[in-house]
């Protein structure tokens, strides 16, 4: 490798430990860059608090994560235009997951086991409980209703309780209430 080549490369490796610091002048505004305070925003505590909030949504556990306060985070956001983008990223990120987690809750519900134990520590009964957060399920309705009726308006489409739909239904029950009445 040439002088200058090492030079080079030299600078390219010390600038990742470097940040970007305004320095206001009579002239006006200089960018200079400085080294990254050990305690500070390094580069490996910015991707532990960006994977931490994209997995969390949550600012304060995503700082507790980098070994940072959440109002250092926040600071931050405000000093590094990059810095904020990336919070943006992460919690588009997680907003999707929670989103995503929370309509699979409603339409399937979560099951949770309770387990009863005898005296003596032994299984005495197990039984599979399943909920379905309605409250959820309804804030997700209300969130997208205007936007699914607009969609539905645009492609002709009918309600699911449209009259057609209803007489399908109908139609289905009384089917099953003949079936039922069937004896063998």
């Amino acid at each position: 490798m040439t002088d200058a080549g090492k030079k080079g490369a030299g600078k390219k490796g010390a600038a990742e430990g470097m940040v970007a610091q305004r320095q206001r002048r009579a002239s006006g505004s200089v960018a200079q860059l400085r080294p990254v305070r050990r305690d500070g925003w390094t580069p490996a505590r910015r991707k532990l608090f960006m994977e931490a909030l994209a997995a969390t949504c949550n600012v304060a556990e995503a700082a507790r994560a980098a070994g940072k306060s959440s109002s250092s985070a926040y600071a931050q956001k405000q000093r590094d235009p990059g810095f904020a983008r990336e919070w943006q990223q992460a919690l588009c990120v997680a907003y999707d997951e929670l989103e995503a987690l929370l309509l699979r809750q409603s339409l399937f519900g979560t099951e949770q086991e309770e387990i009863v134990l005898d005296g003596e520590g032994a299984v005495k009964s197990r039984k599979v409980k399943r909920d379905y957060p309605l409250a959820i399920g309804l804030r997700l309705l209300l969130a997208h209703a205007a936007e699914v009726a607009e969609q539905r308006r645009v492609q002709g489409i009918e309600r699911p309780d449209g009259e057609d739909a209803i007489v399908r239904l109908r139609t289905a029950l009384e089917a099953v209430r003949k079936k039922g009445r069937v004896v063998h």
